[in-house]
């Protein structure tokens, strides 16, 4: 995927997004910033107590929410690299499936990692990501994300 960018990818190229999960001008949001290391992207996130499920424990649909975005990122940024372009494409969920392997604490930084597993064309990537409390994931991914063309209300929206 690349070396690391000194700013996020979603601060770099949608940095008036609204998304709730990742986009930089949604103040209510989650905000998320992903950076590429290597061949994952990995994002760094807080949570704060109006994200929890109950005390302590993160709600399972912000799990959800956070894994959809970040690996969606890891998509666009991928297939801007197959197309050859020098901004990625707008890209949606097409398929996904989220496995909530343990609570998620509320008390520290949580890490989320992605990688591409497999391209169809141009359009469509295949991403696995997971979510982690210190070194124990909480939760893993895979998912379909796709780069919608001119007539999708998604197109150019960042």
């Amino acid at each position: 995927m690349g070396m690391t960018a000194a700013k996020s990818l979603q601060d770099t190229f949608a940095p008036s997004n609204r998304c709730f999960g990742c986009g930089p001008a949604n103040a209510q949001g989650l905000r998320i910033k992903s950076f590429v290391e290597g061949d994952e992207l990995v994002a760094r996130w807080r949570p704060e107590a109006h994200h929890e499920a109950f005390t302590g424990m993160l709600n399972g649909g912000i799990c959800g929410a956070l894994l959809d975005c970040h690996c969606n990122w890891a998509a666009a940024h991928h297939l801007m690299g197959v197309r050859g372009e020098q901004v990625p494409p707008c890209t949606v969920t097409a398929e996904y499936k989220i496995a909530l392997k343990r609570p998620t604490p509320t008390d520290g930084e949580l890490e989320l990692r992605a990688r591409v597993v497999e391209t169809v064309g141009d359009d469509r990537a295949w991403v696995e990501g997971e979510l982690l409390a210190g070194d124990k994931v909480t939760a893993t991914c895979r998912g379909l994300f796709v780069a919608v063309r001119e007539g999708h209300p998604a197109f150019h929206r960042w």
